[in-house]
């Protein structure tokens, strides 16, 4: 292998091996993340990976420390593939989302070596640039049509051409806005679980939404809207005809993962383009999806699959099959796991968009070289590796909080009492 002059490793001599593997549990935006670094036998040359979750940080991270680490000491750092199949194997009972996020904080750090190694970036390992920047879209969101207005506004003046848009719906515990209502915020009840969810009033609310967005700032901006699987199915499918006429770029999670059958009836009552997969944990269950064209976007949460590889490989599928990526990037994936999904948005002809988050003061100074966007992209690094590095020093200033507290999904209910889809 020819290793650039400019390498600061080299592979001259001795394999370079796997001697360490440490995590690491930090908050500094409030959610947990779960960061991994993998050590090798050339001093200095480390690699990050990003194995965050908020909802079981502490298992995750004890997968990562008694079980995989264990595994890959002494293994040559450039046998990724080989690596993610044996630890994928490795606990019989195949995948669930603890074993894959903590696989995949190896995966990713494994790529973050093997870049700095070749010193290249690790889209360049991935078949090199396909784009200049990777387009991202805000979070719009407001009490009210007339506050989501201007919050869309707000992102237009900043850039974006895509904006999501969300709308409290008044007295309810309503997804992806923290707008004021007359109990209170929508983010303290979303932590009390006080109020309950009613799909009735958030049916009728969402055309009238967009139909208020559309006339206000009318159709060279792409709209995005996430149901997050909390309507029925017959619901879902009157909701995606009821958006037609307001050309969305994608409707997510409008049916749930339990029936996704289902797909298929919906796509032959609307011509909403339709994402779906952020709750994935086996990258198999977008194989049909996929191939029999039954979605519009792969939500992959990258994590949740097991890293980068399986990702790289579920980007080839998309493109092959005309489907777009549009990969998983809320608050609660360090800026670590954000410059893997951006190595494959830069590097894959299946790119959609990338969902982002801004990044506070405080996240930067724990992660050096954050991705940072302009005018609604992400800027793309040309560091070695995954470009953005970890400061363990600053990361201990943030504990993160006791367990359960991001459980507050599985306390939302339906009027009736009965448990509901988060």
């Amino acid at each position: 292998m020819t290793v650039l002059a400019s390498a600061p490793w080299s592979r001259t001599g001795d394999r370079t091996r796997i001697t360490g593997v440490t995590s690491f549990l930090t908050a500094p935006a409030g959610a947990p993340l779960l960061i991994v670094r993998v050590e090798t036998n050339q001093p200095g040359l480390v690699g990050y990976g990003c194995a965050s979750s908020p909802q079981r940080p502490l298992a995750i991270k004890q997968v990562l420390d008694e079980y995989l680490a264990p595994m890959i000491i002494g293994r040559d750092v450039l046998d990724i593939d080989d690596l993610s199949h044996l630890l994928s194997l490795s606990p019989y009972w195949r995948g669930g989302a603890i074993e894959n996020n903590a696989l995949a904080g190896i995966d990713i750090a494994l790529w973050d070596l093997k870049g700095k190694i070749a010193g290249l970036p690790v889209f360049q390992l991935l078949g090199g640039r396909a784009r200049t920047t990777v387009s991202v879209y805000g979070h719009a969101d407001g009490a009210d049509n007339s506050e989501v207005v201007d919050s869309v506004q707000q992102f237009i003046e900043e850039g974006y051409e895509y904006v999501r848009c969300q709308v409290a719906i008044k007295g309810a515990d309503t997804y992806g806005t923290h707008a004021p209502s007359d109990a209170g915020s929508i983010a303290e009840l979303a932590r009390s679980r006080d109020a309950f969810w009613m799909s009735s009033p958030y049916l009728r609310a969402i055309p009238s939404l967009f139909e208020a967005v559309r006339d206000a700032v009318g159709w060279d901006v792409e709209l995005l809207h996430d149901v997050h699987e909390r309507v029925t199915v017959s619901e879902a499918i009157r909701l995606a005809e009821a958006l037609d006429p307001f050309r969305l770029y994608f409707l997510e999670d409008a049916i749930a993962p339990e029936d996704l059958d289902w797909y298929r009836e919906l796509r032959a009552h609307s011509t909403t383009p339709q994402a779906v997969g952020e709750v994935f944990s086996d990258m198999r269950t977008f194989i049909p999806l996929i191939t029999n064209r039954l979605i519009d976007f792969a939500r992959i949460r990258m994590g949740a699959i097991g890293g980068l590889t399986p990702t790289v490989k579920l980007a080839v599928l998309c493109e092959l099959m005309g489907v777009r990526t549009a990969i998983h990037g809320p608050g609660d994936i360090s800026p670590i796991g954000h410059a893997a999904a951006l190595a494959v948005d830069v590097s894959s002809r299946a790119f959609g968009i990338q969902e982002s988050t801004k990044y506070s003061d405080a996240v930067r100074d724990v992660f050096p070289g954050a991705p940072v966007i302009k005018n609604g992209a992400y800027e793309i690094s040309e560091a070695v590796g995954l470009g953005v590095g970890f400061d363990e020093h600053e990361a201990r200033k943030y504990e993160i909080a006791a367990p359960l507290t991001y459980d507050s999904w599985a306390l939302l209910r339906h009027r009736d009492g009965s448990v509901a889809r988060p």
